[in-house]
Parts: structure tokens; C-alpha cells; sequence
């Protein structure tokens, strides 16, 4: 009786504990990031007093969160060649920063920051030096990784290092945030290994939407053994399902270096991917300055906090230059979307925020993402 009463409280913790690592994902999903704003700057000073060793540690997380901002916005490609400046040229950049906590001693202070950048003038100095740039921000994506082991395909069994190597990842502030499963009886129902390979859209969208996620990554990765150079290979195969603008499958290949384990092949391969994807997304979105364009858009309402949702959705979608209301009545906002780019990158960056840009009736009309088009069921 007593072990029976220990494995109900057991099934019942377990229980609570995934419902709430779920809500958790869900809810972190839910918070829009400020993409100017770079946050948890570790910084580790020593000097001759306290508050000399503060003063150089607020110098160091300036650098390093200029440094990570830069890094965030451009492409990997390019991060060389990004501009290495003083840190009285940096502080002109700084909104402001927040000490998110701290320590000290008689000469020594540790504290973790965070730093908000000026917009427009971070845009002006890429611009003017050239860089490539994207701001908008990837709703979470979520990523299964499918390993090959003995010819059998592993999504949730274990032992499956592939899945082990991607949730162990260093955590990143990117544009395209990623969400790991739990792997519970939700997760092995909603979708299996072979599934996920053939890429069925509907159960991916079901283990997705769990998560609070709109895409889902499905990365496969298999070992092979390079003889002539007796050491392991790893080739990925990884697709990224939903709404970017670019749906294909990429393979890329890992060679094991000399004295690296299976593990940090895994553990390099994983990290270099994410690297990818985050390119991928900022290609897609990349701000374009020099093409601009208006879109004529009806925003149905059935009270007028309908519209201010939308408005402030709005604001936080980085190709929109401005929202000119020109009517407002009791069922509708006519508006004047302002934009940079294309209508698909606008369409796009918008997705991101809930809002759903569409043509019906010969007028495009704009609206909360799930909400059904006037007159429809």
C-alpha cells in the first residue's frame, strides 16, 4: 500500500512538474524582447578601491553588451569586420543600464548588467559603415532533434546525445529564440521520430502550439566513420516548419577534430546550427532603408481597445515607420501602414507580434493573428 501511495505522489509531481515547465515555456514565449536591449552582462573587476573597480566594470559591460548587440543584429559573416570603438564612443550609444545584482569587496566588484541602446543611432552607425543589418525578432522555435542510431531513428527514446547536445547549448539573446521539449507521454504522442522527418505539418503544429512556439525546427543528425581519416562525421539534415520566408532543407557535415570526444562533436555541431538558423531568419529580414512602402490596411474593431492592442502591437514591429490612422468609426480603423522592405518582410515581421496582414475584397485588412475575417466562421 505504501509503495503504491509513493508512486501515485510520484505520478502526481511529475505531473505538475512538466505542467509547469510548460506553462513556463509558454509564458517566457509570450515576452517581447527588446532587440536594443542586452541583458545578464557578467562583469568581474578588481582595482585598487570599490569604486574604481565599479567604475571599470561598467566601462567592460558597456563593451561587451555593444559587442553582443552588434553580434545580434548582423550576420556571423561579418562580425570580423565589426567596429571596435572607445568607451567614450560606446557611452554615446547607451540609453541607459540597469544593475541587475552585485557584490563587493574593499577592491573588487561583481555584477551582473543590463544596457539599452539608443535605436536610431545604433541603425546609424551600421548603416553608415555599411553592415547588413535585422531587428525583428522570431517568435520561439521549437526543436526536435532526431538522431540515427543503429539504423533506428530516435526522437524521444534515450539514450539520444543529439537531443542532449541541443538542450545543453549556452544560452543565447539572439533573434531567434529555441525552446527544447520535455519529452513526456504529450510530446511522444503528439509526434514520433519518423513523423517529424517527413515533416507532417499537423502534428508539428500540435507539439508547437504546446509550447507556445510558431515553428518547429526538426534537425537529423546521423554518425558516420570517415575510414581513411579514422575519425567520426556527423551529417545534419534540418528544416525549419512555419511561416519565415524560406522553407528548405539544408545538410551540412561535422569532422571530428583530433582528441574531441562523440560528445563535443555534438555539442560544436549544435551550437554552429544555431548560428545558421539565426542567419537564415536575419536574411529574411533584413532592414532594407533604401525600398519603402505604404499599404492602405482596414482594422475591424468592435470596441476601441481592439485598436489600441493592434497600435501597440504595431510599435514594436521594427519595418513599420509609422502607423497614419486615417478613420475611425465604430467597426473599423483605416490606416496607413508605413513600411521598409517588401510586403512578404513586412508580412512576416508582423506574424511576429500576432498580427495578420491580409487581401480580401480587393482591401488588404490587418487584425490579431487567430481572430476570424469579418463575416467567415
Amino acid at each position: 500500500m505504501l509503495m503504491i501511495e509513493r508512486s501515485i505522489r510520484h505520478f502526481i509531481l511529475a505531473g505538475l512538474a512538466a505542467l509547469f515547465a510548460v506553462s513556463a515555456a509558454v509564458h517566457g514565449a509570450a515576452q517581447p524582447m527588446d532587440v536594443f536591449e542586452v541583458r545578464d552582462v557578467a562583469v568581474d573587476v578588481t582595482a585598487e578601491t570599490a569604486t574604481k573597480a565599479r567604475e571599470l566594470a561598467l566601462i567592460e559591460g558597456r563593451k561587451l553588451a555593444f559587442r553582443r548587440l552588434l553580434e545580434r543584429l548582423t550576420l556571423r559573416i561579418e562580425h570580423q569586420g565589426l567596429p571596435d570603438l572607445g568607451a567614450e564612443e560606446i557611452a554615446a550609444y547607451v540609453n541607459d543600464f540597469s544593475v541587475a545584482e552585485e557584490k563587493t569587496s574593499a577592491v573588487r566588484y561583481l555584477a551582473r548588467l543590463n544596457f539599452r541602446f539608443k535605436h536610431e543611432e545604433i541603425r546609424g552607425l551600421l548603416n553608415d559603415l555599411g553592415f547588413s543589418f535585422a531587428e525583428t525578432v522570431s517568435k520561439p522555435v521549437l526543436v526536435l532533434a532526431v538522431f540515427q542510431n543503429a539504423g533506428a531513428l530516435i526522437l524521444w527514446d534515450e539514450p539520444n546525445p543529439w537531443r542532449d547536445a541541443w538542450a545543453a547549448r549556452p544560452a543565447r539573446q539572439g533573434l531567434v529564440p529555441t525552446l527544447m521539449p520535455l519529452g513526456d507521454l504529450k510530446d511522444i504522442a503528439a509526434i514520433g521520430a519518423e513523423q517529424a522527418m517527413d515533416g507532417d505539418l499537423q502534428r508539428l503544429n500540435v507539439i508547437s502550439r504546446r509550447y507556445g512556439a510558431s515553428d518547429s525546427l526538426v534537425v537529423f543528425g546521423v554518425l558516420r566513420v570517415d575510414a581513411a581519416q579514422s575519425r567520426r562525421v556527423l551529417e545534419v539534415y534540418f528544416t525549419r516548419y512555419g511561416k519565415q520566408l524560406r522553407e528548405q532543407t539544408e545538410v551540412m557535415s561535422f569532422s571530428q577534430k583530433e582528441n574531441e570526444t562523440v560528445g563535443g562533436l555534438l555539442a560544436r555541431a549544435a551550437e554552429e546550427l544555431t548560428f545558421v538558423v539565426e542567419d537564415n531568419w536575419k536574411r529574411d529580414n533584413i532592414m532594407q532603408f533604401e525600398r519603402t512602402g505604404v499599404i492602405a490596411a482596414v482594422v475591424p474593431i468592435t470596441r476601441l481597445k481592439d485598436w489600441l492592442d493592434v497600435r501597440a502591437r504595431l510599435a514594436g514591429v521594427a519595418v513599420v515607420r509609422r502607423a497614419e490612422m486615417v478613420l475611425l468609426s465604430r467597426s473599423e480603423v483605416r490606416v496607413n501602414l508605413h513600411f521598409i522592405g517588401d510586403r512578404d518582410q513586412l508580412a512576416l515581421a508582423l506574424e511576429q507580434s500576432d498580427l495578420r496582414l491580409f487581401e480580401e475584397g480587393g482591401q488588404w485588412r490587418l487584425g490579431l493573428a487567430g481572430a476570424q475575417p469579418k463575416g467567415k466562421s
